[in-house]
């Protein structure tokens, strides 16, 4: 019987990065350039399921991490066998969300359960895996994900309201002996909401008191957990230093520069210049000029943020380029108006998960999400609290 004492996701070494693409998401489905994505009409499951990899403690169906992410959404989501979830995810999993934290599988079932109910037709895309580790440390995945979908059925938003819904989802697994113990998940869900027709503020002020439980707001030791859970003690660029080209200080660089430094000018240093960039709220940003400005709208409202990179791992080499994923976390105060409304002074908790698409050792594709809706959320429970 598995115990429910909560396992401890070990960091991951220099070693635990793959150096190829041998498996890979663009392997697994055939596509002809690396971090390219979901092409439409692409098989769902593919006939091969790609090379054999140490799996041990996996169930023996699965040919490789890629394949066991790629299968048990499928089988989970769409075909409904969501009882599946106890063979894939621990009884004490964790999983940080919009919401706080989640714990336990039976938690996930009827969150799954429910989501199912309000989008009858629903569908996960597999748009890219990241993964790094192995069946002994454990395997790190961050897999992105298009989810589309009709909101036929009653949500925790409301009613049926009709509306087809295209979002983004990245999902920042550990998995061992074919369970998921950890998970930090963001969904678009700023942009589900307007898609679906309803007013993020509107929103954010009725969910601030309907949602509270003992995982929202996060105390003190839950947003300690958030930011330290799979993170290394130390950052591997200095633990295990190498020469040349090193996609974890490039990655740890490129945030200081951007979140914490806040020099623009320097940009050009880690991005092209025609970078595309998908955010939350269905931001989309095209060239170097409109990331920053859309950069300085969010550090502006909250001037005083301080952020700290907590994961990285990654997959390639310089030939091919390489394929990141970035979990990230910040503090700071509501402090000018903006995006966000008037300022507040709410202290805030902001965490995200980047992934980045390298190529010629700049970054040529972002893909970011960060906790907007329960940011949002903060700050409509602190101006109910000092208006009280």
């Amino acid at each position: 019987m598995e115990s429910n004492n909560p396992k401890i996701a070990l960091p991951l070494s220099r070693k635990h990065m793959p150096k190829t693409f041998n498996i890979s998401l663009d392997k697994y489905f055939d596509r002809q350039l690396i971090g390219s994505g979901y092409r439409e009409g692409e098989p769902r499951i593919p006939v091969s399921y790609g090379p054999q990899q140490s799996m041990d403690g996996f169930e023996v169906t699965y040919k490789n991490i890629i394949d066991y992410i790629v299968r048990i959404t499928h089988r989970i989501w769409e075909e409904r066998d969501v009882e599946y979830i106890e063979d894939t995810y621990c009884d004490a999993s964790r999983v940080y969300d919009d919401y706080g934290l989640q714990f336990g599988n039976k938690k996930i079932i009827s969150d799954t359960r429910h989501t199912t109910g309000a989008f009858s037709d629903i569908e996960l895309i597999a748009d890219e895996v990241i993964w790094a580790g192995d069946d002994q440390v454990g395997y790190h995945t961050s897999h992105r994900t298009i989810i589309k979908g009709t909101n036929d059925g009653n949500s925790k938003y409301g009613p049926a309201t009709g509306k087809s819904v295209n979002i983004l989802v990245i999902a920042n697994c550990v998995a061992k002996d074919n369970k998921i113990f950890l998970e930090h998940v963001l969904y678009n869900n700023s942009s589900l909401l307007r898609q679906l027709g309803f007013c993020l503020v509107e929103v954010a002020e009725e969910m601030c008191d309907a949602f509270e439980h003992d995982g929202w707001p996060r105390n003190r030791q839950q947003w300690s957990n958030l930011r330290g859970d799979a993170s290394p003690h130390a950052p591997i660029s200095q633990t295990e230093p190498v020469s040349g080209f090193d996609p974890d200080s490039f990655c740890r660089t490129a945030f200081n520069i951007v979140w914490t430094d806040r020099e623009y000018s320097r940009l050009l240093e880690f991005y092209t210049e025609d970078v595309s960039f998908l955010g939350p709220t269905d931001t989309v940003c095209s060239g170097l000029r409109s990331l920053k400005v859309y950069f300085a709208s969010i550090t502006h409202c909250f001037f005083d943020l301080k952020l700290q990179v907590d994961e990285v791992y990654w997959m390639g080499n310089d030939m091919q380029g390489y394929i990141s994923s970035i979990r990230w976390s910040a503090e700071g105060t509501h402090m000018n108006d903006g995006k966000y409304g008037v300022a507040s002074g709410t202290s805030i908790q902001l965490w995200g998960i980047t992934q980045h698409l390298i190529r010629n050792k700049k970054i040529v594709r972002e893909w970011t999400l960060f906790n907007e809706l329960d940011l949002m959320m903060q700050i409509a429970k602190h101006r109910r609290e000092s208006q009280s």
